[in-house]
């Protein structure tokens, strides 16, 4: 996005959440409100009505899911808001149930060792905050290593394509990526789409619907 976000950052540990509001601001984003548990985050949510909001899955007082469970009641109570989860270790069951959550667009889920890599994360809270879907490419590697039922369907190249798709990659960016015209990219992705049985409807978010079935399994 061209003109700087607005951001709300949820992280209990006071380096980290200085550390990413310091580096959002160096980007031109608006850092409103930097919290350290789930109530301070709803609270500052329902305040400053952000562009997006950054949080940590595991705040106080529990440390256990606080930070995702208060994402998803965000999106319940308004879809439209982007979300960008962050997460110690990679837990396919929290992006999957962070997807499953509201419309299911301009969702993110990141391991935070991803911050370090700066332009690859603010790039994925731009694409968070434009309404794209956002997986980490450690929790994509770890699912291609398996082979679970319908994902078996897919050719190599299918895989590849829903994998970039699950990086929130744009069809332009996929056929940058392969080396492949945008066309060939359009066509992979309706036939793993139709592989996928997720047949064309009227809400358009077959993409998200696949890359919930790909962290699913």
């Amino acid at each position: 996005m061209s003109e700087g976000l607005r951001v709300v950052i949820a992280e209990d540990g006071v380096i980290v959440r200085e550390g990413v509001a310091g580096m959002l601001r160096r980007f031109g984003h608006e850092v409103v409100a930097a919290v350290g548990d789930a109530t301070e985050l709803l609270a500052a949510v329902a305040k400053h009505k952000p562009d997006v909001v950054v949080t940590d899955v595991r705040m106080p007082p529990k440390f256990s899911d606080e930070g995702l469970q208060a994402a998803i009641a965000m999106r319940a109570s308004d879809p439209e808001l982007p979300v960008l989860v962050l997460s110690q270790y990679v837990e396919q069951t929290y992006a999957a149930e962070l997807l499953d959550s509201g419309r299911a667009a301009g969702v993110g889920y990141l391991l935070k060792d991803r911050i370090g890599e700066v332009t690859e994360f603010v790039d994925a809270l731009a694409a968070v905050a434009a309404g794209r879907t956002v997986v980490d490419p450690e929790v994509v590697r770890q699912l291609l290593s398996r082979r679970r039922a319908p994902l078996y369907r897919l050719t190599a190249r299918e895989h590849e394509v829903l994998a970039l798709m699950a990086q929130g990659r744009s069809n332009a960016a996929i056929a940058r990526e392969l080396v492949v015209s945008e066309a060939a990219v359009a066509k992979h992705i309706n036939s793993l789409l139709t592989k996928l049985d997720l047949p064309p409807d009227a809400d358009d978010h077959r993409r998200v619907r696949a890359v919930l079935a790909y962290l699913r399994g």
